[in-house]
C-alpha cells in the first residue's frame, strides 16, 4: 500500500512517499479504499506548523475524503463492503458541542486520507446514499471538511431563518460551499470578492449581491446599505477580518469564525465595537458526525454539487499542494487516489 507521510512544520520538504503492508481492520473498524482526498487551509497551517489542534509526526496528512468500504474487522455495524463513504474529520464527534474528548481528528493526530488504503473506526463513517450516485469521488471529497464547517457555520448556532441575509467572505472552498447552502436555505445572501472574473461564479452559486472589497475598501458600510442597514444576520468569517465582519453584523447578529486566512497576527479586537454590535461570536471546528449526515442530505435534496478547481493523481501529490498554496485555485482541489475509478 502507497501512503503520503507528512512531517508537520517542514513545509513540502516533508513530504514523503510510502510503501507498506496492507492495513488489517481490528474490532469495531473498516478497512477502506480512499478515492479521492482533498485539500483546504488547514493543510496550509500543518505545513507551516501552526495548526491549532495536534499533529502526529509523520502522520498521514488530509482529513478530507471518500472512498469505499473494502473490508471490516469482527464486531461492525456500519456501512457494508462495496458502500461509498465519507469519513467524518473527527471520529470520536458524533452529535454534541465540541469537547477535548473528541479532540483526535483525521489528517492531525489520527492518520489521514492521503493513502491507497485507510483504517478507521465504523463510527466515523457516513454512507453516502443512492441518489447521490452522480456525485463523483472528488466532488464527494469535498463534503467532511470544506462542506461540513459551511454547513456548521449556518446551522450550529442560531441557525438560519428564511429570509435571513448571511454574509459570505471570499471565494475560499468554505464559502464556495456557504452560498448555495445559505441560498437553499432560504437566505438572502451578500458575498464578497476581492476578484471581479470570480463575481460571476459567486452569483452562480445563488448570491445576490457581490462586493468587489478592493473597489470598496468599506463593504462593512456597503453591506448595510445593502440592507436597509438592518446588516448581515449571520456572517461566515473565513478571512480574520473580524473587526470588519462585527461593523457588517445586525444588532444581535452572529459570526460564525471558521478562518483566519487574512488575518493579521497579534490582531486584537476593541470590545467596545462587541458591545455595541451585540452580536455572537461563535468558532466553529468542523463539525459532528451527526452534521455531516444532516449535510449530505442536505446536499441530496437541493442538488448542490461542490464547486472544483483541479483534479490531480495521486502521484502528483505534491504537486497539488503547491497548485493549492499558490493562492489561484478557484474551488476545490482535490487528489485522486484511485485514478481509474470511473466516479473519480
Amino acid at each position: 500500500m502507497r501512503s503520503y507521510r507528512l512531517d508537520a512544520g517542514a513545509g513540502l520538504d516533508g513530504l514523503r512517499l510510502e510503501v507498506s503492508e496492507l492495513p488489517v481492520p481490528g474490532p469495531g473498524e473498516v478497512l477502506v479504499e480512499v478515492r479521492a482526498a482533498s485539500l483546504g487551509y488547514r493543510e496550509a497551517m500543518i505545513l507551516e506548523g501552526r495548526y491549532v489542534l495536534p499533529v502526529r509526526a509523520g502522520g498521514i496528512p488530509l482529513a478530507e475524503g471518500a472512498g469505499v468500504v473494502a473490508a471490516t474487522g469482527p464486531d461492525v455495524a456500519g456501512p457494508p463492503v462495496g458502500a461509498r463513504v465519507l469519513v467524518a474529520a473527527f471520529p470520536r464527534w458524533q452529535d454534541g458541542p465540541f469537547t477535548l474528548d473528541v479532540i483526535d481528528q483525521i489528517g492531525g493526530s489520527l492518520d489521514g486520507m492521503l493513502a491507497e488504503h485507510v483504517v478507521l473506526p465504523a463510527t466515523a463513517l457516513v454512507e453516502i446514499p443512492d441518489d447521490l450516485a452522480d456525485l463523483t469521488d472528488a466532488e464527494a471529497a469535498t463534503l467532511p471538511v470544506a462542506g461540513l464547517t459551511a454547513w456548521n457555520a449556518l446551522t450550529g448556532g442560531r441557525g438560519i431563518r428564511r429570509g435571513d441575509t448571511v454574509l459570505t467572505l471570499g471565494t475560499g472552498g468554505v464559502s464556495l460551499f456557504a452560498v448555495p447552502l445559505a441560498t437553499a436555505m432560504g437566505a438572502r445572501v451578500i458575498a464578497t470578492t476581492g476578484n471581479d472574473a470570480r463575481a460571476d461564479l459567486l452569483r452562480e452559486l445563488g448570491a445576490d449581491v457581490v462586493l468587489n472589497y478592493r473597489d470598496t475598501p468599506d463593504w462593512p458600510a456597503a453591506v448595510r446599505a445593502a440592507t436597509g442597514g438592518r446588516g448581515a444576520d449571520l456572517v461566515v468569517e473565513v478571512a480574520g477580518t473580524l473587526e470588519s465582519s462585527l461593523a457588517a453584523a445586525a444588532l444581535g447578529g452572529e459570526i460564525a469564525v471558521v478562518g483566519f486566512v487574512g488575518g493579521r497576527p497579534g490582531a486584537t479586537l476593541d470590545p467596545y465595537a462587541i458591545f455595541t454590535t451585540g452580536a455572537t461570536l461563535r468558532p466553529v471546528a468542523i463539525g459532528s458526525r451527526a452534521q455531516l449526515v444532516a449535510l449530505v442530505q442536505a446536499v441530496s435534496a437541493h442538488r448542490i454539487r461542490p464547486v472544483l478547481d483541479r483534479v490531480f493523481p495521486f502521484d502528483e501529490a505534491p504537486e497539488a499542494f503547491r497548485h493549492y498554496l499558490g493562492g489561484t485555485a478557484l474551488g476545490k482541489v482535490v487528489i485522486a487516489v484511485a485514478p481509474n475509478h470511473e466516479r473519480t
